[in-house]
């Protein structure tokens, strides 16, 4: 029977995650012994984790990693696997090669500066195994490449690398450890090698995993909107982040509510912007009309009960929660960004817009003047093959000792 070992940072409630769960639900637990570590320890899908994968974490916490609770938990781990293990002045100096970059380009990142101390004071693994495989860039890659010992080392990156903000400094050659990586979406694999491109030949393609039978069955389980509001309600699925750009979603909303439409718009999430985006939901007069909800344990009936499903990013890997849309048959409106266009269809599965509050705004508002728009939109999006256990073959043939190809 095969060893195989995961790694991920998080168990929150995000689309990686969620293809984690549903890719460990297709391996089958007579074929393979598999081992699951979770740097943090924390995430409401621990959960979710299927019952013959075993976890390795000495203590698991099932709470939010992005509501204000979560963070100041996460800050007490991160702080503790500073002082654990020693190499103080090692773990120091890979924040300060990770912080010039950074200030070059005006944007600090502390959870990219911080993923290789966490990395370094977590704690060791004594087995070896067949196959690790890394399953989120960051801390999980850099963990899984120095200190997992294992035959074969495989890693999943699931985002464009070159906006996210990790660099060559931060990442220390953990690259060169893995045999295997596996990207989400081919623009996430040109992303990728932009930055590395002498790892051309390493890289193949493996796309998220969703149960569409069970997102349309827990559609049904729960009430949903409570608000008993009668109008156009338009939905975002996502973290509270500067990726998700939900400030321009915010100047968006305040342009179409000029323009004379009746809509309200809800946020299905949580994150670290959530005070920012407040501050300027309330300055724009905007507190009825743009609602930051929280995250929620089963956001499928939101899905149904939406007219319209918005997710205007800067930038993606391969969205989850846009497959979730489609398969619920929403009308979905992208922004024509990396990692957006390769999923959605202009005019025939969804709208694609400029990340632009204006663009944004005519796009919602062409809809709402056209329900019929609407329904065809979701029905051909509905209608779509999503991807199955047929491929990802590449990765159950490594898992199983095949060569590589």
């Amino acid at each position: 029977m095969k060893k195989i070992l995961f790694v991920t940072n998080t168990l929150g409630i995000g689309g990686a995650e969620k293809s984690l769960i549903e890719l460990l639900r297709h391996l089958d637990g007579s074929e393979y012994s598999i081992d699951l570590y979770v740097l943090l320890g924390r995430g409401e899908l621990m959960k979710r984790v299927p019952e013959h994968v075993r976890l390795l974490n000495r203590k698991v916490d099932g709470g939010s990693v992005l509501d204000s609770a979560g963070r100041w938990a996460l800050t007490k781990i991160v702080f503790a696997d500073f002082f654990r293990g020693g190499a103080y002045a090692e773990k120091l100096g890979s924040i300060l090669r990770g912080l010039w970059p950074m200030l070059k380009k005006r944007r600090i990142q502390i959870d990219k500066l911080l993923w290789y101390t966490v990395s370094a004071g977590v704690q060791r693994l004594d087995e070896e195994y067949d196959v690790a495989l890394a399953w989120l860039e960051g801390g999980a890659a850099y963990f899984a490449a120095k200190y997992v010992r294992a035959k074969k080392k495989l890693a999943v990156i699931h985002i464009d690398y070159e906006c996210s903000g990790y660099t060559r400094s931060l990442d220390q050659d953990c690259w060169a450890q893995f045999e295997r990586i596996f990207t989400v979406s081919e623009e996430t694999r040109a992303s990728f090698l932009r930055v590395y491109p002498e790892y051309a030949e390493k890289l193949s393609i493996l796309p998220n995993l969703i149960n569409q039978e069970e997102i349309r069955r827990r559609a049904l389980e729960a009430e949903g909107f409570s608000d008993g509001y009668s109008g156009v309600r338009l939905l975002t699925v996502g973290r509270l982040t500067y990726q998700k750009a939900l400030d321009i979603s915010i100047d968006a909303m305040k342009l179409l509510l000029d323009a004379g439409y009746k809509a309200r718009w809800y946020v299905l999430g949580e994150g670290i912007a959530r005070e920012r985006l407040q501050k300027k939901i309330t300055a724009l007069g905007l507190s009825k009309d743009f609602l930051l909800l929280g995250t929620v344990e089963n956001p499928y009936p939101y899905y149904v009960q939406a007219d319209i499903f918005i997710h205007a990013t800067r930038f993606e890997g391969r969205s989850v929660a846009v497959q979730e849309a489609q398969t619920l048959g929403c009308a979905v409106i992208v922004s024509d960004t990396a990692g957006n266009h390769q999923q959605v269809s202009h005019n025939k599965d969804g709208l694609l817009c400029a990340l632009d509050p204006k663009d944004i705004a005519v796009s919602i508002a062409l809809l709402i003047s056209d329900s019929e728009k609407r329904k065809r939109l979701g029905d051909t999006a509905m209608a779509k093959k999503m991807p199955t256990s047929q491929d990802i073959g590449e990765l159950l043939e490594l898992l199983n000792g095949g060569d590589l190809l």
